[in-house]
């Protein structure tokens, strides 16, 4: 089973996901005797891909963010003894 197949959704698949539709519309009795089952592999692993890829993107969205943090908190502490040295 897969996920829907909206190109939207999937972007790095999209060809895969057309060429696996065509298939099924032009097959419609033998896609169930294997006649897209390549074409189905092929989406699979490129929906692996797509997952490995979304969760690496997540994981620099996530360092990125604690760096801002640790940054924003130096700014911070800058502003305030600046702040105090002024006065």
């Amino acid at each position: 089973m897969h996920p829907p197949l909206t190109l939207h959704r999937h972007p790095m698949c999209a060809e895969i996901i057309e060429e696996f539709q065509k298939c099924h519309l032009e097959h419609p009795i033998t896609k169930f005797f294997g006649e897209c089952t390549e074409l189905k592999i092929k989406l699979d692993r490129c929906f692996r891909q797509e997952d490995v890829f979304i969760w690496q993107k997540a994981l620099k969205r996530k360092a990125n963010f604690e760096q801002s943090k640790k940054l924003k908190e130096r700014l911070q502490a800058l502003r305030k003894e600046t702040a105090e040295n002024d006065s």
